[in-house]
């Protein structure tokens, strides 16, 4: 019993210790999936996960030390192994966008994308910036002068590449043999949006009309119809302002077809005219045919011949 005990015990603390978190980060900004926990508003990954920023940048604390910043569209893959020293490798995957680690690296970390993969040659503060955009260019800024260097291999091992600290570069279509130094573009992510100011109650009680807009109206060009998502707003016409509209008839007779436009609405200011052509139309009496003579039969005819014998 007590040896059954023991197991169960030794059982356990192996699975606390695979299950080891490797960071937080808040549910209200990200899409988290795969091995975590939920608490106060915020995922504890645990285990092998994926976290996909929304329309914000999501801040992952590692529990090791350390923040990773996934930009905002961005999906990242997490996973940790066990260390000698205690101290946990992890593995960030990005499948595309962009993020941004700091953290106090270690040569058992690593950093991989479709097509290239980092690994640290020493320790040191990792302050790394890195994008890949849908075509596979992948920018990579690897930033402070005590950073690690970082050995860049591709999927296959054929070709590799050594980035210095504070080196900027783009592989283009994450080639490591189309280079492109001295990069200048970000690598990290875009600057937040200002937030929208907040109306006061004495502002929407002077202007009514403003706190009744929706995001819509504000800004009329969003993402998705930009993006062709979303079909375009047809304006709609103020009430009370008259359009005009043309209507037409097509007839076919015995010749050539012809197009007979049809009778268009009147203004108001010739109501008057079109009522008085209306009543001298309704008066006109149409042309009625001559009237036909009564129809005589045989008794009539039988009766004049005896007034002709015998007189009236």
């Amino acid at each position: 019993m007590v040896r059954r005990l023991m197991v169960v015990f030794a059982l356990g603390c192996g699975v606390a210790r695979a299950q080891q978190p490797i960071g937080v980060v808040g549910i209200q900004n990200a899409n988290v999936a795969g091995a975590l926990e939920v608490s106060n508003g915020q995922a504890i990954l645990v285990g092998n996960t994926t976290v996909t920023a929304r329309d914000h940048t999501a801040e992952i604390e590692l529990k090791r030390g350390g923040t990773v910043r996934v930009c905002a569209t961005s999906g990242l893959h997490l996973t940790s192994g066990q260390g000698a020293t205690g101290q946990q490798p992890l593995m960030l995957a990005l499948d595309r966008g962009a993020i941004e680690v700091q953290m106090a690296a270690t040569t058992h970390d690593m950093v991989m994308t479709p097509d290239l993969r980092f690994t640290m040659r020493g320790d040191g503060p990792l302050d790394l910036q890195l994008r890949v955009t849908r075509n596979g260019d992948t920018c990579v800024e690897n930033r402070g002068t005590q950073a690690p260097v970082l050995n860049i291999a591709d999927q296959f091992g054929e070709t590799s590449y050594v980035l210095n600290p504070g080196q900027h570069v783009l592989f283009e279509h994450g080639s490591l043999k189309e280079v492109v130094d001295h990069e200048s573009s970000s690598c990290g992510c875009p600057p937040e949006p200002p937030p929208e100011p907040t109306m006061t109650v004495a502002d929407a009680l002077l202007n009514p009309g403003d706190a009744s807009k929706t995001a819509a109206e504000q800004h009329p060009f969003p993402t998705a119809v930009s993006a062709g998502l979303a079909p375009v707003a047809v304006p709609q016409a103020p009430t009370g302002d008259l359009h005009e509209q043309v209507a037409a008839t097509l007839s076919s007779g015995e010749g050539a077809d012809s197009l007979t436009p049809a009778a268009s609405p009147d203004p108001k200011g010739k109501t008057g005219d079109a009522s008085t052509s209306a009543a001298a139309q309704t008066t006109t009496p149409p042309n009625s045919p001559p009237p036909t003579p009564p129809r005589r039969g045989f008794a009539h005819a039988l009766g004049r011949f005896f007034r002709k014998i015998f007189g009236d």
